[in-house]
Formats: C-alpha cells, sequence, structure tokens
C-alpha cells in the first residue's frame, strides 16, 4: 500500500469497506433512477420479483423478509404500499390467522415484464464494462466476504 493511501484509511480493511460503499452508491444511482419511473423502491422490486419466483404460489411474509437482498425494516408498511397498487394480495390461511400468506398479481407481473428489459439494460450500464471472467471473481470475493456474516440458512451463502 503506498503512503497516501495509508494517510487516508486507518486500515486495508477500512479502504476496502469504503471502496465497496462508494461504488454500491454509485451503482445503486443508475437503479435508483429506473425504479423512480415505475413508483418503486429496489426492496419493492426484490419483492415482487422472489413472489414471482414462487407464483403461482404464494410465501409468508416472514419467509419473503428473509429472502430479500437487503433488510427491511418494514416490510409490513412495504407490502401496504404495494397492496394498495393492486401488485400483491395477503391472506390470513382460516387454520393459522397469525400467518399472512403473500402473492403475486396478474398487474404485479405485468410490471416485471414492463421493467425486465430497462433494468437488464440498468445493469449493463452498472458493470457492463467488466469482462465475464472478472464479474465471476468479483461475485466470488463478495461472497467471502460476507460468508462469515451470513446466517446459516442464507439463501446467499
Amino acid at each position: 500500500m503506498t503512503g497516501s493511501t495509508l494517510s487516508r484509511f486507518d486500515s486495508l480493511e477500512q479502504e476496502a469497506f469504503l471502496s465497496l460503499w462508494r461504488t454500491y452508491d454509485r451503482l445503486r444511482a443508475l437503479e435508483d433512477e429506473l425504479f423512480l419511473r415505475y413508483e418503486l423502491t429496489p426492496q419493492q422490486y426484490n419483492v415482487l420479483r422472489l413472489l414471482k419466483g414462487v407464483h403461482p404460489e404464494k410465501s409468508q411474509t416472514l419467509a419473503l423478509a428473509n429472502r430479500l437482498v437487503s433488510r427491511a425494516p418494514d416490510i409490513t408498511r412495504m407490502l401496504d404500499k404495494l397492496e394498495t397498487r393492486g401488485l400483491i394480495v395477503r391472506e390470513r390461511p382460516e387454520d393459522n390467522r397469525r400467518t399472512v400468506r403473500v402473492g403475486i398479481t396478474d398487474a404485479g407481473l405485468k410490471l416485471l415484464e414492463e421493467i425486465a428489459g430497462p433494468l437488464r439494460r440498468c445493469h449493463e450500464r452498472q458493470l457492463g464494462h467488466m469482462q465475464p471472467e472478472a464479474l465471476r471473481q468479483l461475485v466470488g470475493l463478495l461472497r467471502a466476504a460476507r460468508a462469515p456474516h451470513e446466517g446459516a440458512r442464507s439463501v446467499w451463502g
């Protein structure tokens, strides 16, 4: 490490973390711009994407929350907004009223279909300048960085 880098950061770990955070900020700005056009947050999109993956079945709210890319402190409010827009439905089974099951509606599926092309182009803008092998290495490095911090049942492990 060069002397100038040492003076800017307390440690190599700090430099790596802040570099990751800066990268996330720059890439997220492109995604936020896209989702704003569809009046969605990235987390709301993630919910719809996960529900599409189990469609026509429904998912329990807790299972859905555990599969999100980033934690949602108030998933109930997020689901309220998606339900108000007619993008999801919620139901409470008669045999267990404490459980809430969530499913995607036809309107939600249509919105995901509408977003698919623009989102693919957004991801190309974000990372398309990198070679496939470099992207595979990046994915591996990110997996290794978060491995000790993932839960045992994480789908991201």
